[in-house]
């Protein structure tokens, strides 16, 4: 019998960060500190909202762009939130973020194509690149410059097959944000190379000490950029799959007639949810997700402080609920200090090179867990750092 398995599908390395999380699944005890999501559970009213909606019998087909009420609430929330203009008609709502990001990728990239990728970024960039038949180029960004992208290093990565540049701030895994100055000078070589931007913002509510800053705010941008959100960590809404996209309207055309054939349209059942967690928001001034963000916050500086004592280096994260310290001091690579930490100590986290070719002296570590099981895992790490000498 013949191969019926494609070379890309075969290519394809598996995610590093779930074959890892196999190891964990399988370690009794284990203090994980590399979940990707909030331990908050969604808020009672949006949880309600959903199951009203059951009780009524929505259970049909939406239209594949979306409830009506919820692309308006959307574009409401986008304006009063970040200063960001979308008409809802240019508005799609999509199976979680990841499938906003592989629509604007197929729809956008020609085969052979490069899509250039600042590096650590999230495990799925350059695969769905791969999968459109592009080609993922990493940007190395390096910690002395806190993780973020630097307009020469763009200029210098940039060659005649370059399509596209993801953005990806705030960042997962580094922590790291862009300010608007920052962004400015990135902007300039991005229309100068005439380059398509596909901004991945799903972290935008969660910044510390500065407001968050977009790219499609910046002038010359919108009309160039994609952007890609969605309420999983926000609204702690992960497991509901409920992500949304902006575009141009030609980039928008395209990508409905993808999201129309593969996913048909997002599930009903979410979708009121997060109509409910919008209004809810609007009715509150969004103090849920406040809280949320100050809870964070006073993990992240009990992070920082414990990696200080335990003799780690780190550079202050300022988006997201990750640190990504260096592990190098340990004499250890990102990956074997992971495991072996593992094995010792029982405390996981993922090691840097998930991540991209960049990350081989850094492990991330989330801190949207309890203050307890970070001030346990914190112990066992310093045991484990105690071993090695």
């Amino acid at each position: 019998m013949r191969d019926f398995v494609n070379q890309k599908s075969k290519l394809l390395k598996p995610s590093g960060i779930r074959k890892f999380f196999d190891i964990v699944r399988e370690t009794e005890g284990a203090i994980s500190l590399g979940v990707g999501e909030p331990d908050f559970v969604t808020p009672w009213k949006v949880r309600s909202a959903a199951i009203t909606s059951l009780q009524r019998g929505f259970t049909q087909y939406t239209g594949n762009r979306g409830i009506p009420q919820l692309l308006e609430l959307i574009s409401r929330y986008l304006f009063e939130r970040f200063a960001l203009s979308y008409d809802p008609k240019h508005i799609l709502v999509t199976v979680g973020g990841s499938e906003a990001i592989d629509l604007a990728l197929r729809a956008c990239v020609e085969r052979g194509e490069e899509v250039l990728i600042p590096d650590p970024a999230y495990v799925s960039y350059a695969p769905l690149v791969t999968l459109a038949d592009g080609v993922p180029v990493a940007l190395e960004c390096l910690e002395e410059d806190n993780f973020v992208l630097k307009a020469h290093n763009l200029e210098k990565a940039i060659t005649p097959n370059t399509k596209a540049i993801i953005l990806t701030y705030p960042n997962n895994p580094t922590g790291a944000i862009m300010t608007k100055a920052e962004l400015e000078e990135i902007a300039k070589v991005i229309v100068k190379h005439d380059l398509l931007v596909i901004t991945d913002e799903i972290y935008a509510e969660l910044t510390y000490g500065k407001t968050h800053a977009s790219i499609a705010n910046l002038p010359n941008m919108k009309e160039r950029t994609v952007y890609v959100s969605g309420f999983s960590k926000a609204f702690a809404m992960t497991g509901w799959r409920m992500g949304y996209v902006c575009a141009p309207a030609e980039i928008d055309e395209a990508m409905f007639k993808i999201h129309q054939y593969g996913i048909m349209c997002a599930p009903i059942t979410s979708q009121y949810a997060s109509i409910e967690a919008l209004k809810d928001g609007f009715s509150d001034g969004f103090a849920t997700v406040e809280e949320m963000r100050d809870s964070y916050d006073k993990r992240r500086k009990f992070v920082l402080h414990s990696l200080t004592e335990i003799g780690l280096q780190c550079f202050e994260p300022q988006g997201a609920f990750y640190a990504f310290p260096s592990v190098k001091s340990s004499g250890l690579d990102a990956e074997t200090f992971a495991e072996k930490l593992l094995r010792q100590e029982k405390v996981a986290v993922v090691p840097g090179v998930a991540f991209g070719s960049f990350g081989g002296n850094n492990v991330r570590l989330s801190y949207a867990t309890s203050m307890q099981s970070l001030s346990k895992a914190f112990d066992r790490m310093d045991a484990f750092l105690q071993s090695l000498k």
